[in-house]
């Protein structure tokens, strides 16, 4: 899975979702612009700095994210830190957080930067002990989403996308959660189609989200009535029934029931 991206985008566009995962009101992502920093004259790049907007008191936050083995990972994430209070000179305070997938990938030496973890400056986050998803805030349920596994995964998200409905009132960060959940399906499920991704939620909120759309024109632009027929016995696997396909997928409820005839008949 492509998860800096995820993970940058995720809080280019909800940046709350980050101060709840640190322990923070959602509130404070007010007070903060969010972007990837170059270090100027060097190689390094942090995945996400957390910029302090209207007030000195509120640290800078530093965020990587390690979805894999890296013996160097505090050596170079305290080079780039302090290489960027170099060059940059900032007045307010900083803090670092770097997400693990797990705690088994959190395997580099800490001896010389002890300090920073027993003061707390520096604290790791390991996803799959944030608890269960159903307990967890929706923002911080759909960063855990990322590692469910493959065979949990589409019930996860069938759950988190009633519980978004249920939970955000608001409207555009309703959207922006449910294109973010099923852009994390797709990097997921590489080999399904788009029409059976979209088919797996089966709810008529996702027609009205970017992605959807974009689907649908696509599919009208290449006439994908062969893609879509073909999704369905995938879709009819995962639980969903004739009238949530149909719908779905745009097809007549006669098209879904045949194929599904014909699927019992094997």
């Amino acid at each position: 899975m492509k998860t800096d991206s995820i993970f940058y985008r995720l809080f280019q566009e909800l940046p709350s979702i980050f101060f709840e995962l640190i322990g923070n009101p959602p509130e404070t992502a007010e007070d903060y612009n969010f972007s990837s920093v170059e270090i100027k004259q060097t190689a390094f790049r942090i995945d996400g700095v957390f910029i302090p907007t209207k007030t000195e008191d509120n640290p800078i936050y530093f965020v990587e994210v390690q979805f894999q083995t890296d013996t160097e990972i505090y050596s170079r994430l305290f080079s780039e830190i302090f290489l960027y209070l170099r060059q940059n000179q900032p007045k307010n305070s900083w803090r670092g957080v770097v997400i693990f997938p797990s705690r088994s990938l959190d395997t580099a030496d800490t001896n010389n930067y002890s300090e920073f973890f027993t003061s707390q400056r520096v604290s790791r986050i390991y996803l799959d002990e944030l608890g269960e998803t159903a307990s967890l805030p929706v923002g911080i349920a759909t960063i855990k989403l990322v590692v469910e596994d493959e065979e949990t995964a589409i019930t996860a998200a069938r759950k988190l996308i009633d519980r978004t409905q249920q939970d955000v009132n608001n409207v555009p960060q309703r959207r922006q959660l449910l294109e973010l959940i099923e852009t994390i399906l797709v990097y997921k499920f590489p080999t399904m189609s788009r029409e059976e991704i979209e088919g797996m939620f089966g709810l008529s909120e996702l027609k009205k989200t970017r992605v959807y759309q974009e689907a649908k024109q696509e599919g009208k632009q290449e006439g994908r009535l062969e893609g879509k027929l073909e999704a369905v016995p995938r879709l009819l696997a995962l639980g969903l029934n004739v009238e949530q396909i149909a719908t779905a997928l745009d097809l007549e409820v006669a098209q879904v029931r045949q194929i599904a005839q014909g699927t019992q008949n094997l």
